[in-house]
Formats: C-alpha cells, structure tokens, sequence
C-alpha cells in the first residue's frame, strides 16, 4: 500500500472538517523537517495566514448559525484547499488532488449537515460540543496521516461511512420536514 495514499486521504479528509488546523500541522510539520511534507507549506506567511484563519475559525465555528454561514462559504474553500493540498503532498498528481478535494468534500457535507441539525436545538452548548468534537477529530487525522498513514486510510473509511450516514439521514429529515411543512400549508 502507497505510505503516500493515507497522508492524501488523511489530510483531504481532515481538510473537510477544518482546512486551517490541517494547514498548520502540515506546516509545522514541514518545518520540524518531515519529508513527506512540502518545505512551501511552513513558510513563516503561509503559518501566518493560517494561523490567522485558524483562529477566526475557532470563533466562529462556536457560534450557532454563524457557524452555518462560515460552512455555506468554506462548501467551495475546504475542497478546494484539499485539492490544492493533495496536490502539494503528491507532486502535483491531478488524481491525488481530486481524491483528497472528494474527500474534503464528503467530510464537509457531514459536518455542515451535523451542524444544520444541531442549530434546531435551542440550547448553544452542542455548537460547542461538535466544533471541539470536529476540530479534535481533524487533528487526530492529520497527525495519524502524517505519522501512522496506512492507520489514516483505514480510519478515513470509517469516516466516510459516518459522514454518508449523516448526510443520508440529513437528507432523509429535510425532505420529511418539507412534506410536513406542506401538508400544514394545505
């Protein structure tokens, strides 16, 4: 198995859930000297810049319906920062770019979808519960893809079949809270 393939699925995936904490593993990582890491990514304004955004992300991750904005505009940057990383740590494999933006993907959906259903309740303490859940869930991620990769790649599939889980039954409540919704207009 490519030691390569369960840093890209790793990272692709964590990307999904939060681009900016990948983004700063990856760079310390690459400063700390990890080979499968580009140098480009530790550079001192791309750390910032993360850094930055990681930050921002922080806050408004915790925030109820912000949180749904932040995702409603990172549907299109998370995937994309994926790719764009998936490319970086394969060369520029326009395959490994597309599998690891696929993924960022997949694990975007599920956590915009997790985060909709959570905004429903009342009370501001799940927001909080799942962006730590989230954040803790990426890193441990990235670090099993940067450490331990064919671990990741397993991991990864068992994510996957959490996050289709999630956005099947988000799905599944949205088309239901539509009928009702018509059938109360009728």
């Amino acid at each position: 198995m490519d030691v390569a393939a369960g840093l890209i699925a790793g990272t692709g995936w964590a990307s999904g859930l939060n681009l900016y904490l990948v983004t700063v593993a990856l760079g310390i990582a690459a400063r700390a000297g990890v080979e499968s890491v580009p140098t480009v990514l530790g550079h001192p304004a791309v750390l910032a810049v993360a850094v930055l955004l990681l930050l921002v992300e922080f806050v408004a991750d915790k925030v109820a319906w912000l949180d749904s904005a932040w995702d409603a505009v990172h549907t299109v940057i998370r995937p994309a920062g994926g790719a764009l990383l998936g490319s970086l740590l394969s060369d520029g494999d326009l395959r490994a770019a597309l599998a690891a933006g696929a993924l960022a993907l997949l694990a975007h959906a599920g956590k915009a979808g997790l985060r909709a259903l959570a905004n429903l309740s009342p009370e501001p303490f799940s927001n909080v519960a799942l962006s730590v859940a989230e954040d803790g869930l990426a890193g441990v991620t990235v670090l099993l893809a940067l450490f331990a990769p064919v671990l990741a790649l397993a991991f990864v599939a068992v994510l996957l079949v959490g996050s289709v889980v999630v956005v099947t039954r988000v799905a599944r409540r949205r088309r239901r809270g539509t009928r009702d919704a018509a059938r109360r207009a009728r």
